[in-house]
C-alpha cells in the first residue's frame, strides 16, 4: 500500500512538472498570420459591377430612413396573435424544459391586448435615434447614428463609437447604452462627445442578407469598417457582445490602423493553446495568477451549462434554415425561441422560476420590441445563417483566434454570462489587454440589462487607452 501512494505521488509530481512545462512552452506556439481577406467582396443579387469605382460613387448615398410598416402587415400579426393556441401542458411548472406554457399564454395575451393596440407608439419609440440606410458591397445595411452636438467642445475629446448587437438582439439592445453616451458629455468629470453608430449585423433586421454563401463575421467585418469609412470615421472605439465581440475582435485584428480600442463584454479565444490553459487553471485554480474572482470560474459547472444552453447554438450552426422555416410564419413560436434565451442567458438560475425570470430585469415591452424587429423583419433566417458560416471550413480556416492583435483591448466579465476566459488566456491574442475586469452580477444582454454599469466599465477603458496611446 506504501509503494502504491509513493507511486502515486511521484505519478503525481511528473504531471505537475510536465503541465508547468507545456504551460511555458505553449507560448511559444506558431501564431497564425493576418489573413488577406477581399474588402470589396460582392454579396448582393445582382450581378457584380464591372466598374467598382462608378458603382461606390453612385452607392455611397446616406438614406434616412423611418422604416414604418403598413397596416396590412400589422392587422396580420394581429390576426395570427388572435387563434386559438393548442399548447401541450408543461411537465414543470418552471423553465427547466425550456418555455413555460403558461407563461407564454400571459406574453401572447399581453402581446395581443396591450402591446399591439400601441404599435404605433412603439415604432415612435425606435425612431428616437436616426435610422439610415446605404448599401455596401451590394447589401442594404441599416444603421443608427447619433451625432452628439456641443457647442463648448474645450478639453473635450471626441471620439467616434461602433456598437455590434449579437443574436438574438438587435439594434434595441443598446437604446439605454445609447443615451448615456448621449449624456457622456454633460457629466464634467467625463470630457468625451461620442459619435455613436449602431448597425444591424447583415441579415439582422432591416439590414440586408445575402443567398450567396462565405459571408461569415470576418466577411462582416470587412462590411462594417466600410460603413464607418463611409461616414467618415478613420479611426474609432469598438463595444460589443455576443456575436458583436466576434465580429468587433475581427475588426481589431484585420484592421488595427482603424480601431482606437477594442472593448467587449464576452471577451473569447478559442484556440488549443486557450483551451489547455483553461484546464491547468481548473485544476489548480491558485497557481497561476488570478483576480480574486475565482468564484466566476467554477469549470465543470460551467461545461454543464454550455452543454444545457447551447442546442440552438448547434442547430443554428448546422441547419439554420430548418429552424428558420419553423419560425418565419410563427409569430409565437419565435417569441418562445427568442425570450427563452434571454431568460437562460441573464440568470442561470431564472429557470426555476415560472416565469423565466424574464421581467426582473427587462420590460415586457422592450422584449417585445425585439421580438417585432425579427418577426416584421423575416429576419430569423437569415440571422441564424451567421452560425453556419461562422463554422464553416472556410472561416475557420482563417484562423482568427490565433492571430494576435495590438490593439488595446477591454474586457468585462459579468458573472451570469455563458462562459468567461482568464487574462492569460486572452493575452495569447490581445497582446495589449489594458483593462480586464469582473463583476458579481450581469448577464449576457448586459448592454440593455446593466448599461450604467457597462457604460461607466466603457469610460475607464476609454480614459486607460488615452494614456496607453498618447491619444
Amino acid at each position: 500500500m506504501l509503494g502504491l501512494k509513493k507511486l502515486q505521488w511521484t505519478l503525481g509530481i511528473i504531471c505537475l512538472i510536465g503541465a508547468m512545462f507545456a504551460y511555458r512552452q505553449m507560448n511559444s506556439v506558431f501564431e497564425s498570420e493576418v489573413p488577406t481577406l477581399s474588402l470589396r467582396q460582392w454579396w448582393g443579387e445582382d450581378a457584380e459591377p464591372e466598374d467598382w469605382a462608378a458603382y461606390v460613387k453612385n452607392s455611397s448615398q446616406v438614406v434616412t430612413n423611418r422604416l414604418m410598416f403598413p397596416d396590412s402587415t400589422i392587422d396580420e400579426l394581429r390576426q395570427r396573435l388572435n387563434r386559438t393556441l393548442r399548447l401541450t401542458e408543461s411537465m414543470t411548472p418552471d423553465f427547466r424544459n425550456g418555455f413555460n406554457s403558461q407563461e407564454l399564454l400571459k406574453i401572447v395575451d399581453y402581446w395581443r391586448d396591450k402591446y399591439m393596440p400601441r404599435w404605433r407608439e412603439r415604432e415612435v419609440f425606435m425612431w428616437q435615434f436616426n435610422h439610415f440606410t446605404t448599401e455596401i458591397q451590394g447589401l442594404r445595411m441599416h444603421f443608427l447614428h447619433l451625432m452628439i452636438y456641443d457647442e463648448n467642445k474645450v478639453g473635450k475629446h471626441h471620439y467616434p463609437v461602433l456598437l455590434l448587437h449579437g443574436w438574438p438582439s438587435s439594434i434595441r439592445e443598446f437604446y439605454p447604452l445609447m443615451h448615456k453616451l448621449q449624456q457622456t458629455h454633460l457629466d464634467k468629470n467625463n470630457p468625451y462627445i461620442f459619435d455613436v453608430v449602431v448597425p444591424s449585423i447583415p441579415g439582422f433586421a432591416w439590414s440586408e442578407g445575402t443567398s450567396r454563401k462565405g459571408l461569415g463575421p470576418a466577411q462582416v467585418a470587412v462590411i462594417m469598417r466600410n460603413l464607418m469609412l463611409r461616414l467618415g470615421y478613420k479611426k474609432f472605439f469598438i463595444q460589443g457582445g455576443g456575436f458583436g465581440s466576434v465580429i468587433g475582435s475581427h475588426m481589431a485584428t484585420l484592421f488595427p490602423e482603424n480601431i482606437l480600442g477594442y472593448h467587449s463584454n464576452l471577451c473569447t479565444v478559442f484556440t488549443g493553446r486557450s483551451v489547455m490553459k483553461g484546464i491547468l487553471n481548473a485544476i489548480k485554480p491558485n497557481f497561476f495568477f488570478r483576480h480574486g474572482f475565482e468564484e466566476m470560474f467554477p469549470h465543470w459547472e460551467a461545461i454543464k451549462r454550455l452543454i444545457e444552453e447551447t442546442g440552438y447554438y448547434h442547430l443554428q450552426a448546422t441547419k439554420p434554415d430548418t429552424i428558420g422555416a419553423v419560425l418565419s410564419d410563427n409569430p409565437v413560436g419565435l417569441a418562445a425561441y427568442i425570450l427563452e434565451k434571454w431568460s437562460s442567458l441573464t440568470n442561470k438560475y431564472y429557470k426555476d422560476s415560472s416565469n423565466g425570470g424574464l421581467r426582473k430585469r427587462f420590460k415586457l415591452d422592450t422584449l417585445l420590441d425585439n421580438v417585432m424587429i425579427y418577426y416584421l423583419t423575416d429576419s430569423i433566417t437569415t440571422s441564424s445563417r451567421l452560425f453556419a458560416e461562422h463554422h464553416s471550413p472556410e472561416q475557420r480556416a482563417l484562423h482568427m483566434d490565433s492571430v494576435p492583435t495590438d490593439v488595446p483591448t477591454g474586457c468585462a466579465r459579468f458573472k451570469h454570462d455563458l462562459i468567461h476566459f482568464h487574462d492569460n488566456q486572452l493575452k495569447d491574442k490581445y497582446r495589449n489587454l489594458i483593462h480586464s475586469t469582473f463583476y458579481k452580477d450581469g448577464g449576457h444582454f448586459v448592454a440593455l440589462e446593466m448599461p450604467k454599469l457597462l457604460h461607466a466599465d466603457f469610460i475607464e477603458f476609454v480614459k486607460k487607452v488615452e494614456k496607453f496611446s498618447k491619444l
